[in-house]
């Protein structure tokens, strides 16, 4: 304020009551940066967590995480009996395939693309105390050489069987055996046959690959789902 005092002109400071701040704005404003944070944070999770599930959609060959069935996983069982040494499962997914291997005697690895998975496999694995016995690798079973293991399992699906085949088929060892779960390949015969339905599992032997499919009646082929053959899976013990 400016008064005029003989003449001089005189500058006055005059205070003003401070502004009252509004009622709740600044809660709301903290309230609001706490829920887009709560938001922004649940949907990075969401998005780390999906993105390896939903991407093998987008590839050129879905193979999706479908885990096994416990008949599944006694036929197969079943299927690599009586052989021994190493087993690798393509696809693993949860790792039951490999861990109830590695519970029979066998050096079982699991092929995994999607990393929750294969992360949370090795924890079931240490749980069921056979993490010495088992490795799972985060890898596309398209780049892996299959040349080192006795016993190759697969979940696959009809798009992909056929590349599948090819692939084995120059990279399998002499005594390899192949457990093909869910759907067969194409242009093989198969040298033994066990369960029904989505249980069904096909047993190839290495030489199988060098000979294609012929018109044989099922009856002539190995049938491990017979009572001889199907006797109960045996108990590692201690």
């Amino acid at each position: 304020m400016t008064e005029v005092n003989g003449g001089a002109a005189v500058v006055r400071e005059e205070s003003f009551p401070p502004r009252p701040p509004m009622e709740g704005g600044g809660g709301k404003r903290r309230w609001g940066l706490v829920v887009t944070g709560v938001v922004g944070g649940s949907l990075v999770a969401l998005y780390a967590v999906a993105v390896p599930f939903v991407t093998p959609a987008l590839r050129r060959v879905c193979l999706p995480f479908v885990p096994a069935t416990p008949a599944q996983v006694r036929n197969v069982l079943r299927a690599v009996r009586p052989s021994s040494g190493t087993l690798v499962d393509i696809g693993s997914g949860d790792g039951r395939i490999v861990i109830a291997a590695a519970k029979q005697g066998f050096r079982a690895v699991g092929i995994e693309l999607n990393p929750w998975l294969v992360w949370y496999s090795r924890y079931r694995a240490w749980r069921e105390g056979v993490h010495h016995s088992t490795t799972f690798y985060r890898s596309d079973l398209w780049k892996v050489n299959f040349s080192q293991y006795t016993n190759v399992v697969i979940f696959g699906v009809p798009q992909m069987m056929a590349q599948l085949e090819e692939k084995l088929q120059g990279e399998l060892s002499s005594g390899a055996k192949v457990v093909a779960c869910r759907f067969p390949f194409p242009t093989r015969r198969p040298d033994a046959v066990t369960g029904e339905g989505i249980d069904t599992v096909w047993v190839y032997h290495a030489r199988s690959f060098g000979a294609p499919r012929t018109d044989t009646e099922p009856a002539a082929l190995a049938d491990l789902s017979s009572p001889e053959a199907a006797e109960r899976v045996p108990q590692k013990t201690a």
